[in-house]
């Protein structure tokens, strides 16, 4: 007999790794009441941590990093056109 993996929310995940967080109670205490698997609710915990940054950081920072990213992916087209256009010169030099 199979067993139905179970999907948790965001919201769910999220209560679990703040509780895990304070530290108020261990890990195991945790799993016990929320039905988790320890090594589960320490993922949780660390991808909490790892995202902290990135909830009060400004949303122009990410603008600004988008507009960078764009701008560097035309520069590179540029130069690929450019070269493209000098080797297609050539080419009809040689001619």
């Amino acid at each position: 007999m199979t067993r139905q993996r179970r999907r948790f929310s965001a919201q769910t995940k999220a209560k679990v790794a703040v509780e895990a967080i304070k530290g108020q109670r261990t890990v195991a205490e945790l799993a016990s009441q929320f039905q988790v698997h320890p090594n589960q609710i320490s993922q949780w915990k660390r991808q909490m941590l790892e995202a902290a940054p990135t909830v009060f950081s400004n949303g122009r920072d990410r603008q600004q990093a988008d507009q960078q990213e764009l701008v560097d992916q035309l520069y590179q087209q540029i130069g690929r056109l450019k070269v493209e256009v000098d080797w297609l010169k050539k080419k009809l030099e040689i001619n």
